[in-house]
């Protein structure tokens, strides 16, 4: 039985560049981390990556838990998208004052496609955050 989602990776250039956004600007706090050596057996057999390296962080938000990866070995491949990729090509956080998020997020160095779009039951706008991955914010009003 599947009872919801656990979290969403997000893989980034650079951890600490990574926990300093999300926690930092988007205010997830870390859950636990954790650096993966080339000898951790499980976690090459869970991730189908014999001999990988990497540093990873849980984090925790209200009611949603980002994981971010930053791959040592193999080298990471840029799969960053456009809105109509197919695979994953978003996240959406759901915010409260979406004009006030967006201008407190602008000045932290996040790019947006535009200002936010008002579609009568919900506001919503794309961005991107330091490392090009997309985020929807979203209000529902």
């Amino acid at each position: 039985m599947i009872r919801g989602i656990h979290h969403i990776a997000i893989g980034v250039p650079d951890i600490e560049a990574g926990l300093a956004f999300y926690c930092d600007v988007l205010g997830f706090s870390v859950d636990w981390r954790s650096d993966v050596s080339a000898d951790n057996e499980k976690a090459s057999a869970a991730v189908g990556l014999p001999g990988f390296e990497a540093r990873m962080a849980m984090l925790k938000g209200h009611d949603i838990r980002i994981e971010l990866w930053q791959y040592i070995d193999p080298q990471p491949r840029d799969r960053r998208s456009d809105p109509a990729d197919l695979g994953y090509p978003h996240i959406a956080l759901a915010v409260k004052d979406i004009e006030a998020e967006y201008d407190r997020l602008s000045s932290a160095g996040m790019t947006f496609v535009g200002a936010p779009v008002d579609f009568g039951t919900q506001k919503a706008i794309y961005g991107r955050d330091p490392f090009g991955n997309i985020i929807e914010l979203l209000e529902e009003v």
